[in-house]
């Protein structure tokens, strides 16, 4: 079994790189299925998110679904490659183990990525590029992130990208109460960013998403006002804080959009938030004299803050993981001899027919029954022990030691 994943993730590259390997929701199965139909790989499963692109598959060509990346999103290898990292065997399972449970986010300990990595599983089950390697190895990565938090308090102090919104919002206005905030989108993460405003009690609410009416069980629970996103142009100049998160893989929020919204504001400075990947806003925006951007990596060093604390935590945590990997390659391992296996009970079960074929004619025959078990058992035995009796017979002088040796193991023999 040949298991293999390789991406890019905020460690490796920034968000500019990032949002050309991202993939759409809507385009996931395709993607799972034209990877799949690459001859050398036969199980492959996707992990899109804001902060990384990452592919684990069952192949025996590693080049070859780094290839199909770069194809998918058609773009040059050699514009990916400086930001990839690639994991064989049992540093994909670490990684794979490491990622889901939190260790490897920007929020050390943050526990959103867990459901990312589950419906990215749910995604290739129904797109039927799960196999038995991949199915045991995402069984085993839950497990692995369950055991985690349970034993250690790797989350503890977690600061969320939601709640590092708001403290950067803070920096910016004396008091969140007195402004208005608008969230473009009706995602999770949106979902997460409206509670944490809503609790310092902001004077307005809009939330604005391609469609209104998905939005407004989410409005009505932070009794916030809903449009839709045709209608932002209209809205825009009234919010102080923007903050947006939608699978859009083109930018909502145009410098020229933005420039008239503060021209009626006359130029009161406009908080924005953008933590989606592609990104919402044009990197244009940022240049606005009165316009403060943050992409979702500028929010680093903010929920960077703390982990020290944590960091004991994740002694604790890696011991974990790594009794794990070892598991998990025992395992693979173990698969590899399953045709092994299978051919030795196939040679085994044609002897017992063939032998049981035989007693059945002696029985026709009148041979007594006594008789029968005898013949049945002697040439049974006889039968199964030709093979390793024969080579023990014609092996070389080298080899005949380490033959005994590892006959006797098998066997369970005296060593004597």
């Amino acid at each position: 079994m040949q298991l293999f994943a390789f991406g890019i993730n905020h460690h490796t590259a920034p968000v500019s790189i990032r949002e050309q390997v991202a993939f759409a929701a809507e385009r996931m199965d395709d993607a799972l299925r034209d990877l799949v139909a690459c001859p050398p790989i036969r199980e492959a499963a996707i992990l899109s998110t804001c902060n990384r692109t990452e592919v684990y598959c069952h192949t025996t060509d590693p080049e070859a679904p780094v290839a199909w990346l770069s194809g998918f999103h058609k773009l040059p290898q050699s514009e990916v490659e400086p930001y990839l990292y690639r994991l064989p065997q049992g540093e994909a399972a670490r990684h794979a183990f490491r990622v889901a449970s939190g260790l490897d986010s920007m929020v050390l300990g943050e526990t959103q990525i867990l459901g990312q990595i589950k419906n990215a599983v749910k995604t290739a089950e129904k797109a039927g590029t799960l196999g038995l390697l991949l199915h045991k190895l995402f069984q085993r990565t839950f497990s692995v992130a369950k055991e985690v938090r349970t034993a250690t308090d790797i989350g503890a102090s977690s600061v969320s990208m939601a709640a590092a919104a708001v403290r950067l919002a803070e920096r910016i206005f004396p008091s969140v109460s007195e402004q208005k905030v608008l969230f473009i989108g009706a995602g999770e993460m949106i979902e997460l960013c409206m509670a944490h405003f809503a609790a310092r009690h902001p004077q307005r609410i809009l939330v604005a998403n391609r469609t209104a009416e998905r939005a407004r069980p989410l409005a009505e629970r932070f009794n916030a006002g809903v449009i839709a996103l045709n209608d932002l142009p209209e809205h825009l100049a009234l919010y102080d804080i923007v903050i947006t998160s939608t699978a859009s893989p083109l930018p909502i929020l145009g410098k020229g959009l933005v420039e008239r919204a503060l021209k009626t504001r006359r130029h009161k400075p406009m908080f924005m938030v953008d933590l989606a990947v592609p990104r919402d806003v044009e990197e244009e925006v940022g240049e606005l004299d009165d316009v403060f951007l943050y992409s979702v990596d500028d929010l680093g060093s903010v929920v960077r803050e703390g982990q020290d604390q944590r960091q004991g935590q994740v002694i604790q945590a890696e011991a974990i993981i790594e009794t794990s990997v070892q598991d998990f390659l025992h395992w693979m391992g173990a698969r590899e001899f399953v045709p092994t296996i299978r051919s030795l009970r196939d040679h085994a079960e044609r002897h017992r027919r063939h032998e049981l074929d035989h007693a059945r004619k002696l029985l026709e025959r009148g041979v007594s029954p006594e008789e029968v078990l005898d013949q049945i058992s002697r040439a049974l035995t006889n039968k199964l022990l030709h093979a390793p009796t024969h080579a023990l017979h014609h092996v070389s002088d080298e080899e005949r030691e380490s033959l005994a040796r590892l006959i006797n193991r098998i066997y369970g023999l005296p060593k004597e």
